[in-house]
């Protein structure tokens, strides 16, 4: 098992450098989801009492979008001058690779995630303190990095993976946004744990059975 997690870092600290050389994928991420918050800040006037019912959506609007942008690229890097074949012949499981990939994808989205929610929370005039807001899109990202890593292997070798992408993801990460939204409005209501509870649980069941069924099939969706 030691050994198994310590190939999974290797994959994951080698997205990491190529990642810090080029910002690619955090910078393109980033400012998209800064671009939808500052737009919806302009639609809808927080001082209507409209945030309790706009507020969690726009974020996760923000989340959901950004998070395919960079999906796209998870695996589209590896294709270039043939570094995904050179994967394929390293010495390790398929499932070690699905999950240094997962952790790569779950930590570049968290990453921009903890930099554009406070902007949201300064937007919308919230308190910039909801560790509660914290857990919820830690869980939630989980889910969405596991499920969105599998897709984005499945659609690389198509010409029109920039559309697939998004049309096989989205409505099975479904549960996962909309326990994320109806959390996230519970939370910034200020209401108390055990309204939160079912939400999370939803949460963390949607994200135990993606990564049972992402690692399983892995395998099979990585062949060409």
């Amino acid at each position: 098992m030691k050994a198994m997690w310590s190939k999974v870092f290797t994959i994951f600290w080698k997205d990491t450098v190529a990642e810090l050389r080029t910002r690619e994928i955090i910078t393109s991420v980033l400012v998209f989801a800064v671009l939808v918050l500052v737009i919806f800040s302009f639609a809808f006037d927080p001082e209507a009492g409209t945030m309790g019912l706009v507020g969690p959506g726009v974020l996760w609007v923000s989340f959901t979008f950004a998070g395919v942008l960079g999906l796209n690229r998870i695996f589209s890097v590896e294709m270039e001058n043939s570094c995904l074949d050179g994967l394929k012949l390293c010495p390790v499981e398929r499932n070690v690779i699905f999950w240094g990939k997962m952790v790569s994808s779950f930590t570049f989205m968290l990453a921009v995630e903890i930099i554009i929610t406070p902007i949201f929370l300064v937007l919308f005039n919230l308190p910039l303190f909801m560790p509660r807001l914290f857990l919820i899109v830690v869980l939630a990202t989980a889910g969405f990095a596991s499920v969105g890593t599998l897709f984005s292997a499945l659609s690389m070798n198509t010409k029109a993976r920039d559309i697939l992408l998004p049309i096989l993801f989205l409505p099975i990460v479904v549960p996962v946004i909309i326990a994320g939204v109806e959390a996230t409005a519970l939370a910034l209501d200020g209401k108390p744990w055990g309204d939160l509870s079912v939400w999370l649980q939803i949460i963390v069941a949607s994200d135990i059975i993606y990564f049972v069924v992402a690692t399983l099939v892995f395998d099979f969706v990585i062949e060409e």
